[in-house]
């Protein structure tokens, strides 16, 4: 099974409402210790996320927003609501990026990428039920390398290949699969490392398989047709 967002997520999130004013925004912020937060309206929907950058521009452009010359102009528009900002509903970034719980962690992981983002509201329905951060998406990577080795040979040596683990090998180190030992056919070779690094966990596989026989060439096809 591979790991979802409801694996990795957290579920003791700090909030704020829509009328959050600046100052309770930081102090929730800090006595947390997190570096954004869900905006949430009055029905528990997720509306926005408000972070430390949003705070930011009060103090950066409060006198100096007009000084900025090589701002670009929806930047600078940006920032300048922003630096008159006072509640969660004028400083937030809107409408949030969220996810399922039920989403791979790896769609988690490029949403974040995508969208250059530290953290995802976690919505059912809309409604906040967790939040999955970077730190979340690489808890995949803590996984030992013995259970690696065990996915591994269960999940692709023996579900997917159809292969006796007798004549294969999976040597784990630091999240660095070394597949090695022999397949049937010449063509389960790259399916054998596709399927591996596609295991949460997986670092790098480094292919040292080899074959009983080749039926990658065309003379071979004919004969098995």
């Amino acid at each position: 099974m591979r790991p979802t967002v409801r694996d990795v997520m957290t579920t003791d999130v700090a909030t704020v409402r829509t009328d959050a004013t600046f100052k309770e925004i930081a102090r929730v912020l800090m006595t947390r210790q997190v570096s954004g937060l869900p905006v949430v309206a009055a029905d528990g929907t997720v509306v926005g996320v408000v972070s430390e950058a949003d705070l930011l521009p009060k103090e950066e452009f409060k006198s100096v927003i007009d000084e900025r010359p090589n701002l670009p102009r929806r930047a600078a528009k940006v920032a300048r609501a922003k630096a008159v900002g006072a509640t969660a509903a004028e400083l937030m970034s809107s409408p949030a990026v969220a996810i399922a719980p039920d989403a791979p962690v790896a769609e988690a992981a490029r949403t974040l990428a995508e969208h250059d983002i530290k953290r995802l509201p976690v919505v059912v329905e809309g409604r906040l039920v967790g939040v999955v951060s970077r730190a979340d998406v690489l808890k995949v990577f803590l996984k030992s390398d013995a259970e690696i080795g065990d996915l591994v040979m269960e999940e692709v040596v023996k579900r997917c290949l159809w292969e006796d683990p007798e004549f294969v090998t999976v040597d784990v180190e630091n999240g660095i699969v070394t597949l090695g030992g022999t397949l049937q056919l010449k063509s389960l070779i790259p399916i054998a490392v596709r399927l591996t690094a596609a295991i949460d966990g997986v670092v790098d596989v480094v292919d040292k398989l080899t074959y009983e026989r080749d039926d990658t060439t065309a003379e071979s096809q004919r004969y098995w047709r």
